[in-house]
Parts: structure tokens; C-alpha cells; sequence
């Protein structure tokens, strides 16, 4: 919720509109064209670091910036003006400003910007100074600055006003400069390697480039959809196919998929290759890259590139290890793996790991999947992670010496992935098989899988040059080199969650406005934005009629089979998790609500439509209550537009975890331990993609319910795994 209608935040800004009204009344104009600034904090600091104290100069300068602290003794007042390069005091003096501009100071606030001529002079207890001649408001702040931003505990709500984040905390303005620092760096290191930097579509008839679901949007004036780019390599190739040897390209890329602290759906990286190259090649561009920003941006010295990332010592310096996945699998798991371990060992090795299989997946899959749960999150300095199995890596050109392996690498630190690299496949026969693999799995209902990019298998017969490609995570870059723990925190506007704000918050906004023409209403407005809800009240009681005991007795006697009468437990024990976060007064309405969910399920399963349907009638002739019935009938409201939709943040809840906890069963089972209390979101996320594994679960319902829920997938994921976590000492297991 928007956090905007509290009594004090209120009544301050109606102070200071009052105020903004005083000085428009007195013939100022708080919001003013123009302004001038001759220097900056920073620079007077520097260019008067030997001004002694007590000393005045006629030097006049004009300066600018937001007022950080006011205080007013006698017939002085000192100011703090904040700019973008520091702090300047301002020492105003009634017999210097004039009355006028004295007069003015009564209508400041904390937060304003303010501009100021005067001279520059040392206070006698030393404090660098102007002693303003003028003062002019260029911007009236009508919103109080918070008091203790830094260090908020709800991260989430310095993401969404990055602008007071980067108002109040100095260190998260280092951040971003250092950021642009990198990026600026990369592009001069590699003009100088002999990179031409270009750019390619970000809209894309053909998925390809990558596995990864896309963002779909429409082009009008082609009649088709198009696809939000979620790589550029296939562009850049065929620009290799055409003669531009060493080409690569920073820009972002979009992959509709959840948030964590690694990913966010649209992110920066920069895709590099050069003709006539190949992974050593890359090898070596990234260790140069890498060095060079590690100087440049940590201060190391050349030889000795040793930077922290979160507690650990990463030893950039001499040349990086180059190790084959396989290697990295067999130390997990103690015992030497290759292609030539037996399927079944492999198999047996994953289970043993609570790592879930498919009986699709041949020996590469498998030994990547050992390597990618177990072995990455070991090494710590930069590890070129190479030889991947052809089974994982459908674009990479295979090994002369095993063509089930590829010439490829990652380039991991710290855990995590920072580049990806490739001798890059030019045989136009083999691109074409490959893609037509990724066609049959698109079928088999892969939604990351590629389309057949006919124009690229046409741009290769013409002819591609070897060549070795990388691509790099520049979000992920600066993480590491800021030192930050998360994306969110290395960028300007991270992905959210849609904010809800209430009518009153707009009210407050546009009272008293006047318009030049005919303006919309409150009401007009509210409904303009479907982000916009009523003021926001408590959570109304809500009174089940049934107790716990006695949903649970219900279920039972319509219920025989044990995987209905545990379905029902579970999600009313993950409605009650949900409850004690979002509305603990009602903690027992919400699991009563999930136990009688699919009351009438078993006896009225050929009747979909009519589902919850008979669930009303039974729990009415129990004794439950109309809002039970509305909250248990609304879950199916896909089926069965008659039914009620979901109103309630319960009942929205309700949608969301049916679905969800059923699918977490399922997985859970697959498990050598039969238990949620290992399962994780990495693990849920394999099997959401996976349209094959529990069927029956209907994803679509699922991201429905996470989109009713404002939540992302991933924290719908993470929130209804906690919650089996907390129940599951009941019940250990679930979907047996």
C-alpha cells in the first residue's frame, strides 16, 4: 500500500502548500524557469582548503542544491545546501539579505531547492561558507523528507522511490556513479581491443539466442506479434557472416520470469564476438575486462586485482583456473564422473543429492544437473567452468576430440555466473538439427525452447568465419565490484510489484488544484487506474460459522480418498501461514476456508463447472457461513463465470495456493527425502516450466493467482514453500 494518508504526513504538507500559496501571494514563483550555479561544493571545498578561519573574500559565486538543515539564531540562519558533489553552508545575515529575502526564509522547508549569490568566507569556527546576497527558490518541496531512510527495513519501498533513496543515502549515489563508471569502461576497453560497438532490434519475429520465456507484444502495422528480445546473439553473427570481425553490443534484454536476487526480467548485457577467435580468446578478453575494472573502479594494483564481495576474498590476479564441469561434479560428489558413467549411476547420484530427473535426460543433463546444484556454489575465484555436455548447449560448436561435450565455458565467481562463452557454432546443417530439436521440445511443451530461425541457417550458409562469442551480465558485474548483494541494488528502477494506492491519496493530490480546463474527478481518476482502491481500512471480520474441527469432519465425510482429505489440510495450513502475515484476526476463517475449498470435488468430479457449486450447499446445511461459501465458490470462478470472483485478499490468496500447493506436492514426492523441509524456489521453477511433470496443475491459474495476489511468481513460490515448511511438522510429506 501506498504509504501516504498517516495524520502528520498530512498536515505537514498542507503546511507547506500553504506555504508554496504564501509565496506565489507575495509575487514569488516557487517553480521558476531559470537558475544559475557557478560552482559546486566540492569545487569550493578544494579551491578554498587554505581560506583561514574568520577570513572573508569578495569572491561571488552562485550555487544550488536541496536544503538538508535550516536553523535560524537571532538575526543569522544557517542553511545546508546538498548538491551533487557535496555539502555547502549558506550563512545568511539579516543586514546582508535585506528584509525581503529574510522574509523569505520563513517560507523554507527542509527539502526545498534553493539557490543562492553571495560570497565565499570561512565562519570564525571554520566552516566554509556563502553569505548569500540573494536567495531564489527553484523548487518548492511540498512532501517531508523521511527521517530515517537509510537502512529501511522494507526494501521494496526504497526501490520504488529510488528518487528519495538517492536523496537520503550518499552510498547508494556512489553505486550508480560507479556503475556508469563501469559501463563507460567496458565500452573504452573494448574500442581499444578493436570492437566496433552496434546496435540490433530489440523486437524479434523469431525466439532465439537463448532458452528463456519471452515478453510478447503486438505489432500493429504488421498485424503480428513480435517478441521482446532475450538475446542479441543472433543478430550480432549474422554481422559477422558480413564482415564486421569484432563486433558487440551493450543493451538490455527482457525474460519474463521471476525476480530473485540475481534476476530481474529486464536486464543489461553486453554479447561480444570476434571473427577468427575462440574460447581462449574469450578467455583472455575477460580476464583483461575483469582486471581492468578491478583497478579502475576498486583501486587495485596492477598484479595484485583482489577485491570483497560480500565478506569474501576474490583474487582476480594472475591467470584464471579452467576447469571442466565433469571435474567440479566429480569433487561434489566424491567419486570421478564422465559422458561414460552409466545413465542409471548418474541417476542414482542426483537422487542420493535430492536433485528431481526426468527419464528424458541423457547422461550431459544429468551430469550438468549434478554440477549445477552441487558444484557451482563452491568456487569462489574466477573459474572458467568448461566442456559442457552438447545436451545443455544448443548453439555452442561440439569438440573435435568428443563431440558430446561443447566448446564452451561460464565464467563463475563467488557462486555465480558472470559470462557466458562459445567457439561459435558455424555449420549451418548442424544449426538447422539444433533448432529442430528446439522445435520438437517447444512441442513437448518447453515455453523457453527456440523457434527455426530460417534466415539465420541462410545467413551461415553463406558462410561464417570461426569465431568466438561471449556475453556478459553487466548487472551482475557491478553487484560484484560495488559490492551489493542484490540486482535490485545496482538498479535505478528494479521490476516491482504494481503499487495500490487509495482515493484519498489522490484526493490529496489534487485538492485545490486549478485547471485551465474542465479536470477529472476523484472518482473519474480512481477508476482511470485499476492500481488505484478504496481508502484503506482494516480487514473486516470474518465469520466462518464452521470451526477447525469441524471443516475437517466435513471434508470427511464427503471425502474418502487420502490425497483430498490431505490436499484439504494442507491449504488450509497454508492459508492459516498466509493469515498470520496479512490478516491475523482471521487467521481461522482463512484455513477454514482452504480445508472446505474442494468439499464437493470427490463427489462431483465429472462436473467441473458445477464445482463449489454443491460445496455451498453443504457447508450452508452445515451451518457455514454466505461469506464461507463466497470465498470457497470464488476459486473456481475460471470454470464458472457465474460464480463470485475473487474480492477478498483471501479469497485471492485461496486461487493462487490451490493450484500451487498441489504442485509443490507433487515435486515434494519426487524427492529422495519425501520432504518439503529441503525443497527450494530453484527447484519449484524447474518444475513450473516443465508442462509435462503434474499436468494437471494448471500453470496459467497459478500466475493468475500470483498477478490477483500482486506478487511475483518467485514470491508466491518462496511464501507458499515457507508456508508447508511451517505445517509440515504435522505432516511431513505432502500428496502421498
Amino acid at each position: 500500500m501506498a504509504q501516504e494518508t498517516t495524520a502528520a504526513t498530512t498536515d505537514e504538507r498542507s503546511m507547506r502548500r500553504a506555504r508554496r500559496q504564501a509565496l506565489i501571494d507575495a509575487g514569488v514563483n516557487p517553480y521558476p524557469i531559470a537558475s544559475e550555479v557557478t560552482a559546486h561544493a566540492a569545487e569550493l571545498e578544494e579551491k578554498y582548503a587554505a581560506l583561514e578561519d574568520g577570513a572573508d573574500t569578495e569572491d561571488v559565486v552562485s550555487v544550488a542544491g536541496r536544503i538538508r538543515a535550516l536553523r535560524k539564531q537571532g538575526k543569522a540562519c544557517f542553511i545546508v545546501l546538498e548538491d551533487v558533489s557535496g555539502s555547502i553552508q549558506l550563512f545568511c545575515r539579516h543586514d546582508v539579505l535585506g528584509d525581503e529575502g529574510w522574509a523569505l526564509l520563513s517560507n523554507l522547508d527542509l527539502g526545498d531547492i534553493l539557490g543562492a549569490t553571495g560570497s565565499v568566507l570561512r565562519t570564525r569556527r571554520g566552516q566554509l561558507s556563502v553569505s548569500p546576497t540573494g536567495l531564489t527558490v527553484l523548487s518548492k518541496s511540498l512532501r517531508p523528507l523521511p527521517e530515517k531512510f537509510h537502512g529501511l527495513t522494507d526494501r521494496e519501498v526504497r526501490y520504488r522511490q529510488r528518487y528519495v533513496d538517492l536523496i537520503m543515502n550518499p552510498e547508494v549515489r556512489d553505486v550508480f556513479r560507479k556503475r556508469s563508471q563501469i559501463v563507460s569502461l567496458i565500452r573504452r576497453y573494448m574500442e581499444a581491443d578493436g570492437y566496433m560497438e552496434v546496435e540490433t532490434p530489440m523486437m524479434h519475429a523469431i525466439l532465439g539466442g537463448a532458452n528463456a520465456k519471452p515478453f510478447v507484444t503486438h505489432f500493429n502495422a504488421l498485424d503480428r506479434d513480435f517478441y521482446l528480445r532475450i538475446a542479441t546473439e543472433l543478430p550480432l553473427k549474422r554481422l559477422i557472416v558480413g564482415g564486421l570481425e569484432r563486433v558487440f553490443e551493450i543493451g538490455r534484454n527482457f525474460r519474463n520470469e521471476g525476480m530473485d536476487l540475481t534476476h530481474n526480467p529486464e536486464f543489461t548485457s553486453m554479447e561480444a564476438y570476434c571473427a577468427y577467435s575462440d574460447l581462449d580468446g574469450m578467455k583472455r578478453l575477460s580476464e583483461g575486462l575483469f582486471k581492468m575494472i578491478a583497478r579502475e573502479v576498486c583501486g587495485c594494483e596492477e598484479g595484485h586485482e583482489v577485491i570483497t564481495y560480500q565478506g569474501q576474498q576474490i583474487d582476480m590476479s594472475g591467470t584464471w583456473a579452467s576447469r571442466p564441469l565433469s571435474e567440479i561434479a566429480s569433487e561434489c560428489v566424491g567419486e570421478e564422473l564422465t559422458m561414460d558413467t552409466p545413465i542409471e549411476h548418474l541417476r542414482e547420484l542426483c537422487e542420493k543429492n535430492g536433485i528431481e530427473t526426468q527419464p528424458s535426460w541423457g547422461a550431459g543433463k544429468l551430469l550438468f544437473e549434478l554440477y549445477d546444484e552441487l558444484g557451482e556454489k563452491t568456487i569462489v575465484n574466477p573459474t572458467f567452468v568448461c566442456d559442457y555436455p552438447e545436451e545443455v548447449s544448443p548453439l555452442s560448436k561440439r569438440k573435435a576430440e568428443d563431440p558430446r561435450l561443447t566448446d564452451r565455458f561460464e565464467l563463475v565467481i563467488a557462486g555465480h555466473e558472470y559470462a557466458n562463452a562459445f567457439s561459435e557454432l558455424n555449420d549451418p546443417v548442424d544449426q538447422a538439427g539444433r533448432f529442430a530439436e528446439q522445435v520438437a521440445a517447444k512441442g513437448l511443451g518447453d515455453d523457453e525452447a527456440m523457434g527455426y530461425d530460417y534466415d539465420y541457417v541462410r545467413a551461415l550458409e553463406y558462410g561464417m568465419p570461426p569465431a568466438g562469442g561471449i556475453g556478459y551480465g553487466i548487472d551482475r558485474m557491478v553487484m560484484l565490484f560495488c559490492d551489493q548483494p542484490a540486482i535490485r541494488d545496482v538498479l535505478l528502477f528494479p521490476a516491482m510489484k504494481p503499487e495500490t494506492i487509495t482515493k484519498a491519496d489522490i484526493e490529496a493530490q489534487v485538492a485545490g488544484v486549478v485547471t485551465d480546463n474542465a479536470a477529472a474527478s476523484v472518482d473519474a481518476i480512481a477508476a482511470d487506474s485499476e492500481k488505484v482502491s478504496a481508502a484503506a481500512e482494516g480487514p473486516a471480520a470474518l465469520v466462518a460459522g464452521l470451526t477447525r474441527d469441524e471443516a475437517l469432519a466435513l471434508l470427511a465425510a464427503h471425502n474418502k480418498e487420502e490425497f483430498h482429505l490431505e490436499h484439504g489440510a494442507t491449504v488450509g495450513g497454508v492459508m492459516r501461514q498466509f493469515a498470520l502475515q496479512e490478516d491475523p484476526d482471521n487467521a481461522d476463517f482463512w484455513e477454514v476456508a482452504g480445508i472446505l475449498h474442494d468439499l464437493d470435488w470427490e463427489e462431483h468430479a465429472d462436473d467441473p463447472v458445477g464445482h463449489t457449486t454443491y460445496a455451498g450447499e453443504l457447508i450452508r446445511a452445515a451451518g457455514g457461513s454466505e461469506a464461507l461459501v463466497h470465498a470457497v465458490q470464488s476459486h473456481n470462478s475460471m470454470n464458472n463465470p457465474d460464480l463470485p470472483a475473487p474480492e477478498l485478499p483471501m479469497e485471492k490468496v485461496l486461487f493462487a495456493v490451490d493450484e500451487l500447493t498441489g504442485l509443490i506436492g507433487a515435486a515434494v514426492i519426487m524427492r529422495p527425502s519425501k520432504s518439503v523441509m529441503d525443497f527450494e524456489v530453484k527447484s519449484l521453477k524447474k518444475k513450473f516450466k516443465d508442462k509435462r511433470f503434474a499436468a494437471g496443475c494448471d500453470r496459467d491459474v497459478i500466475r493468475q493467482g500470483a498477478e490477483l495476489c500482486g506478487m511475483e511468481l518467485d514470491e508466491l513460490f518462496s511464501r507458499t514453500i515457507d508456508a508447508m515448511k511451517a505445517i509440515a511438522p504435522d505432516r511431513d510429506t505432502f500428496g502421498k
